[in-house]
């Protein structure tokens, strides 16, 4: 078994893989219901009203779903082949690259879009997006050397 693990040392090759399998999860929730994406993309709370009480409805379309489960499938790989070849710098440059647009992505619909608030839809993306940035920036001389 331990033959499928990630061979680098240290902890940041298990983190991207259970990232990335966690992900393919996702995955398919996203193209079998429309359920994890509309908590994700949950409608922002009016400044007036209570922060539970969104004030917009987003209507989540298959298609919609679809889309993000394929952006998210997509990472998903790249962090993958990443865990598996994290002193690779071109992999590790990907792999962050994916929590960078990730970030952004969920920041702006947040905080500039409206499509979002922050609850617990959101919050996991946006949490495992940037302690593994945050992560792979403090490791990445551990990993690059």
């Amino acid at each position: 078994m331990a033959s499928y693990l990630p061979q680098a040392n240290g902890l940041l090759p298990y983190w991207l893989l259970i990232i990335s399998v966690t992900s393919v999860g996702n995955t398919v929730q996203a193209f079998l219901s429309l359920k994890g994406t509309s908590q994700v993309y949950a409608g922002a709370a009016s400044i007036d009203a209570p922060s539970s009480t969104p004030t917009k409805a987003i209507n989540i379309t298959p298609l919609q779903s679809r889309t993000f489960g394929t952006w998210t499938l997509l990472s998903s790989v790249v962090r993958l082949v990443a865990a598996y070849n994290v002193n690779d710098p071109a992999m590790y440059a990907l792999a962050s690259a994916t929590f960078v647009i990730a970030s952004g992505h969920f920041l702006s619909e947040w905080l500039v879009f409206g499509t979002t608030k922050m609850g617990r839809g959101l919050a996991g993306p946006v949490v495992v997006a940037h302690v593994s940035l945050l992560w792979m920036f403090m490791q990445r001389g551990f990993y690059l050397q």
